[in-house]
């Protein structure tokens, strides 16, 4: 079932009070979060708050909405009025927002609880969690792996019962990667579809917002909640159509699923051999399986990070100790203390993009790698035009193996980066998908596959999905951690 509605009932029916589920959360964030390191910053006061203006909202006799009094939690790069951010950097040190991002005005406007911040790789660059100013989050099925990355902490919190959902971001599978090694659910949505404003930027392009849930339904709703149209974000358009939440239980018989043997190259024996399994039980559910090539989708590693690193060497430009967060002590005039300041105050990985995307952007270079880069990405997205002619959506590994262990990015960081083949293409293209847990390996840990859609067909994949997750509920597996219900 559902864990937001679960909540809502429970507080609905005043079988408990908002105040006591609150305490309940942030007990065992305390007692929890100094092995799993989930959170960031706990807010604690503003949390209890805001869980007695619900409860005196239910005690006059108020109706509460689905959301309203539901512990939650968002990555630390979305913007909090009065309450850190930090990006999980040392430069962002101190810095508090004077403004929310539109995605926290609109859940705050819906009355949820806000736990705290979640952890994250530094600026969201990282498949680990693991370049995180603050050590990297741990997976709650085996706290000697890592929660993925970036939104690493979301996922965990979420997987560790610490929060009933998160708000992450996901630039080249951020959301959808620590939501299939955490075993739990993940929504990237159209590009446009969330406002991106307050969202500190890595990659501006290729980032959005979605949530990080326990199942499909959760998924569902905290996406309408969040996909209107916000005019201080130019590129936004909101949802398209009727609520997601509206068409999450229709039938799938019928449906064509589209499989790219590309996306099969690669992937570990356990993970495909998961994923034949997940298309067994959609034909049993009566959909059709489709193979076809998508050869292009082979360009999509190198064309995301020219891409991102190029956009990531603009956004990240601001940061020179002079406005706000950290400031090298020691300089010796303005430009020293900007260099002093950024190489003190960035790690070694965001050093490391920054770098290569300005080396790409450079005189003389930028033909040969932005521009050719640029000119694949329009080859890319007519790949999946063309591929959506033949099928309603693709199904593809959300990752080609199993979370690993803690350490393990950093002393391998090019395997790290190859995490992320199979989940760039579809930032690359703009288009919605969603990570669900489909299986184990011999280990115990949790392998995802993630269902691809075209542009705005978020109620498609999300009907699929929940499809699947009421077909095989063993794959969407409780762990010993945090509040239980």
């Amino acid at each position: 079932m559902s864990e937001i509605k679960k909540i809502h009932d429970l507080l609905a029916s005043k079988q408990i009070s908002c105040r006591e589920l609150t305490e309940k959360y942030l007990g065992e964030i305390e007692k929890s979060n100094s092995e799993l390191n989930a959170y960031v910053n706990v807010t604690a006061d503003a949390a209890l708050a805001q869980a007695d203006k619900v409860d005196a909202k239910i005690a006059s006799g108020g109706e509460i909405g689905l959301l309203e009094g539901v512990p939650m939690t968002l990555k630390d790069n979305m913007s909090t009025k009065g309450i850190e951010t930090t990006c999980c950097s040392k430069i962002l040190t101190g810095y508090k927002p004077i403004y929310n991002a539109t995605v926290w005005d609109k859940l705050e406007g819906e009355g949820a609880v806000l736990l705290g911040k979640t952890n994250m790789d530094e600026f969201a660059m990282g498949s680990s969690c693991e370049t995180s100013y603050f050590g990297g989050a741990t997976n709650p099925f085996n706290t000697n792996h890592c929660a993925g990355g970036s939104s690493g902490g979301g996922a965990s919190a979420v997987g560790a019962n610490l929060a009933a959902y998160a708000l992450g971001s996901d630039t080249g599978g951020s959301i959808r990667q620590p939501a299939s090694f955490c075993g739990i659910v993940g929504l990237k949505p159209t590009y446009g579809a969330v406002s991106r404003y307050g969202l500190i930027a890595y990659a501006s392009s290729l980032d959005q917002i979605g949530p990080i849930t326990k199942t499909v339904e959760d998924a569902s709703i905290v996406f309408d909640a969040i996909s209107d149209y916000d005019p201080k974000d130019s590129t936004s358009q909101g949802r398209q159509g009727a609520p997601t939440y509206d068409t999450v239980n229709n039938d799938i018989k019928g449906m064509k699923i589209g499989v790219a043997r590309e996306y099969l190259d690669g992937v570990r024996d356990d993970v495909k051999e998961a994923l034949l399994g997940a298309l067994k039980v959609y034909e049993s559910l009566g959909a059709e399986v489709i193979y076809f090539d998508m050869p292009a989708i082979k360009f999509a590693l190198p064309v995301y990070y020219i891409i991102a690193c190029a956009e990531a060497s603009s956004n990240l430009g601001r940061y020179d100790g002079i406005r706000y967060g950290f400031k090298a002590e020691h300089y010796n005039g303005t430009h020293d203390m900007m260099c002093r300041t950024r190489s003190e105050g960035f790690g070694e990985e965001v050093k490391r993009r920054i770098l290569l995307g300005t080396y790409v952007l450079s005189a003389g270079y930028y033909d040969a790698y932005y521009k050719k880069a640029q000119n694949l990405r329009g080859t890319i997205v007519k790949a999946f035009d063309e591929a959506f002619t033949k099928c309603d959506f693709v199904l593809a590994p959300t990752v080609p193996m199993t979370a690993f262990e803690m350490g393990h990015a950093v002393s391998d960081p090019v395997e790290t980066y190859l995490t992320d083949i199979c989940t760039v293409p579809v930032n690359i293209a703009g288009l919605p998908a969603v990570s669900v847990p489909c299986g184990f390996n011999a280990k115990g840990m949790p392998i995802g596959m993630q269902l691809i859609g075209n542009k705005f067909s978020e109620a498609v994949i999300l009907n699929a999905a929940n499809a699947y997750e009421k077909a095989v509920p063993e794959n969407f597996k409780e762990t010993k951690w945090g509040v239980k219900l």
